[in-house]
């Protein structure tokens, strides 16, 4: 029911209920009817569960197969080293879903714990989970809103809703009815808004979780839906999952047909499972995210999920809020049409209850602006009043739309007066010409208007300026008289600016193929012109909806003009649940920010919610990403820090399975042509484990591709057609050449210990030539790459060299010419990655 199109009289006959409140006897039976006043959270499963819950993943699966299978074959190192890296994903997973709850909690943590209600027509203090719909609730300064209220009666009732909505200036209440259909509720107060001033009384309309928070609890506990990469990781698990399987299966039942012994047939198999399975992929991926994660709280944006940080390289589409992030969040004056400047300068000084202190301002906004505006021209407040003392002020107001003060300057007393230019000009009859003041005259009225308008299209708040002098015998009591027969001064227009690095950035943006949309609560020409000025987008029309237009829109309507919109504006939290969902239904990847409670549900539908660091808790806990300084600057750098991620992803993804695919070929293809198998279980193992370790972790630090934020999103899988040819094309290559190595060593009469060491030790080259394939065109800046690969071949060498590992790998000591061999079949894997570089262009 709308409640705020019933008059206060409505209200109580519909809820049966009276201005002296309920009976004690009627508000139990009601309390048992409706159920009491508190969030219902629901029930999720506890730690140990969401801990096991973590081991579900198909390739979390296959690893602890792996795990068991190499404490099997007696390589207990590796079978410890899987299983480290099963738990160090599982409980990153954990810290992730259990943090996620915690937004609920920050939300029943606001919920106010007692209120003062009427019942048998006396004041009682009640717990607040104890109302019930018809009591009569008393608002007081500084109390918290303990339900949603029908205002049913208010005093100066002045409620903040910073908390619920985002908007700074607390909101006046009333009684009267609203019949109009927008957005409008200043008859209504909500659960956890704050009385910042004033009293009043209000009627319990809705409780519990049928309040507006107890709606947004509902949506913030709805289930998030995976992200690209958790998506896409899911599907390459199953993906090698299977491969796994079918592989050992066929090279068991080779091994088997061709009377090798089942116990060593099944180790074969049972290595070849390890080999397939890129068991470090978990653990790079957790390092790569985190590492992106810290390099991101350097520049000010803190990521609360890791897997954020990736969905931010596929996001090609910000949603963005206007005041504090594409703009500075301080009035400054941007234009003014002065007939008299000193006298302009000095009522924007004198008339004015603004203050600065230690380089911060006070006050109102627009008071703010002006001060500096006068203080910048050389007519600082604090000295012009110890020399101009303030004799009288009539406050601004809603109705009479001015500030008006009386200061002594000189001998003289002067009438200084800003406010609405149309309400000045009429009480104006005299205006400031170059050097004289002039009788106002009919064109006079209209140039200052034609101005005004000018002003007033370009989005900028204008005030006009008049004075007049006192003369001697006049009275300041008397302060109608006061504000006659003025000096018409001039026009100062304000406006809060945009940030100059949201330009550069939107620019940015526009390059990387990221739309950018504004959604503001701001007036639509405001929102207009600044869109306009930070070039959100080069056509000269800017598709602007406000609420009100995204309220009679279809869902239909909406889907088909989504993508054209770049501006929002008067638009509520609420709608951007809407705006998200369509963008989402079009196929895009948004990020959204917000930083009221209303915002929670936007900022878990997105596919990035982005708080604001001035936000509420709620926000924050919704989110995936906080901005520290509210810049949108920084959700660009953030997006670039995630490209950067995914690319890297995709390099040790591209490196990792072109050598799972590479062993699985040479073992296959060797069973299935009769020869042994050139590689024993625990060289299989060391394989991987030297493969999972530095160097393909080395591949997730890599530096960002030089131009990567000037090609649009990628929206490919994990593994695009042009690495799936360039990983099998290597793997392919690394088979060839080890199984011809393998084959011309056994065919000169090698002992087959030595061949094996040689096409061990050629493959173990391959993918340490391979790395640098897969590496980003920034060179050769990434000296962890260096490092591991340097490590890498000692730890080969020493396999190969040292007795007590040559009896452990079953390995024998090779010459410098084995060595020569060696590197120049495996520098071949330069030759073919430059030849399908070639073929793919």
């Amino acid at each position: 029911m709308k409640w705020k199109k019933l008059s206060a009289d409505e209200t109580l006959k519909t809820l049966n209920s009276s201005i002296n409140g309920l009976s004690s006897s009627e508000a139990q039976k009601r309390l048992s009817e409706h159920g009491k006043n508190e969030l219902v959270e629901e029930k999720k499963a506890g730690p140990l569960r969401i801990f096991l819950e973590q081991f579900k993943e198909i390739l979390i699966l296959i690893l602890i197969i792996a795990a068991i299978a190499a404490y099997y074959v007696g390589d207990t190192i590796d079978a410890v080293v899987i299983l480290v890296v099963v738990v160090i994903n599982a409980v990153v997973g954990f810290i992730q879903e259990y943090r996620a709850e915690k937004a609920m909690e920050k939300l029943k943590g606001l919920i106010s714990t007692e209120a003062v209600v009427l019942r048998d027509s006396q004041e009682q203090t009640v717990p607040a989970g104890e109302l019930t719909m018809g009591d009569i609730v008393l608002l007081e300064e500084g109390d918290n809103v303990p339900a949603d209220l029908r205002i049913i009666e208010s005093y100066d009732l002045l409620i903040d809703e910073s908390a619920m909505t985002g908007e700074s200036l607390p909101v006046e209440k009333h009684a009267q009815t609203i019949l109009s259909d927008d957005h409008g509720t200043e008859n209504m107060a909500f659960m956890e808004t704050d009385v910042a001033s004033g009293r009043g009384k209000g009627v319990v309309v809705e409780i519990g979780m049928d309040t507006e928070i107890g709606k947004i609890a509902e949506m913030i506990q709805e289930e998030e839906e995976q992200t690209p990469l958790q998506q896409k990781i899911g599907t390459l698990g199953k993906t090698l999952g299977l491969l796994a399987v079918i592989v050992c299966s066929v090279v068991f039942v080779l091994e088997y047909l061709q009377g090798v012994p089942l116990v060593d047939t099944f180790m074969t198999a049972v290595s070849l499972a390890v080999a397939a399975v890129p068991e470090g992929l978990p653990a790079i991926l957790t390092l790569t995210l985190a590492l992106g994660m810290q390099r991101m709280a350097k520049s000010n944006a803190i990521v609360r999920k890791l897997l954020a940080v990736e969905t931010l390289g596929s996001c090609n589409v910000i949603c963005t809020d206007k005041t504090g992030t594409l703009t500075l969040n301080q009035m400054t004056v941007r234009d003014a049409r002065v007939k008299d400047q000193k006298m302009v300068y000095t009522i924007a000084a004198l008339c004015n209850n603004a203050t600065q202190s230690e380089g911060k301002l006070l006050g109102d906004p627009t008071d703010a602006s002006l001060l500096v505006y006068a203080d910048e021209n050389g007519y600082n407040r604090k000295e012009l009043e110890e020399k101009n003392p303030r004799l009288l002020e009539i406050p601004l107001d809603s109705t009479r739309k001015r500030m008006t003060t009386v200061n002594q300057i000189g001998h003289d007393r002067y009438v200084l007066i800003k406010g609405a230019p149309e309400v000045l000009l009429q009480k104006c009859s005299q205006i400031s010409g170059d050097d004289e003041v002039c009788s106002l005259k009919v064109e006079d009225t209209e140039n200052t208007m034609k101005d005004l308008q000018e002003m007033t299209g370009n989005a900028l708040r204008v005030l006009g300026f008049a004075y007049r002098k006192l003369g001697p015998e006049e009275d300041l009591e008397d302060k109608e008289s006061l504000e006659k027969d003025l000096i018409f001064a001039g026009l100062v227009g304000m406006m809060d600016p945009p940030r100059e690095e949201a330009k550069q950035a939107i620019a940015q943006a526009k390059k990387a193929g990221i739309r950018v949309v504004m959604i503001t609560g701001d007036h639509k020409d405001t929102a207009v012109a600044i869109a306009r000025e930070i070039e959100i987008t080069d056509d000269e029309e800017i598709v602007a909806l406000t609420g009100s237009d995204l309220d009679q829109l279809s869902d239909q309507e909406f889907e088909n003009m989504v993508d054209d919109v770049l501006v929002y504006a008067r638009v509520f939290p609420e709608q951007k649940v809407r705006i998200v969902e369509t963008l989402k239904k079009k196929g895009n990847v948004a990020s959204m920010t917000g930083d009221g409670v209303n915002d929670a549900p936007a900022l878990k539908k997105a596919a990035i919610g982005v708080a604001m660091g001035s936000g509420t808790d709620v926000a924050k806990e919704s989110a995936d990403m906080l901005l520290q300084d509210d810049n949108f600057a920084t959700i660009v750098q953030a997006v670039r820090e995630g490209r950067t991620i995914f690319d890297n992803i995709r390099r040790f993804v591209r490196f990792q399975l072109s050598t799972n695919i590479g062993a699985i070929l040479t073992i296959t293809s060797a069973s299935i042509i009769g020869l042994p198998v050139p590689f024993n279980p625990i060289q299989v193992l060391w394989i991987n484990i030297i493969m999972d370790g530095p160097p393909a972790q080395s591949l997730g630090v890599e530096p960002p591709e030089k131009g990567v934020m000037e090609r649009p999103p990628l929206k490919e899988e994990i593994i695009p057609r042009k690495n799936l040819i360039k990983i099998v094309s290597a793997g392919v290559v690394m088979t060839v050449g080890t199984l011809a190595l393998y084959m011309y060593m056994l065919s000169t009469g090698t002992e087959l210990n030595r061949a094996m060491t040689m096409a061990f030790t050629v493959f173990v080259m391959y993918q340490i030539f391979n790395v640098f394939n897969c590496r980003s065109d920034g060179g050769f800046s990434n000296k962890v790459l260096l490092i591991a690969v340097g490590s890498s071949l000692l730890l080969q060498i020493a396999v190969i060299y040292l007795p007590f590992l040559q009896g452990i790998f079953r390995t024998t000591a090779l010459g410098i010419f084995d060595w020569v061999v060696i590197l120049l079949i495996a520098a071949t894997i330069f030759v073919s990655d430059w030849v399908v570089n070639k073929a793919l262009k």
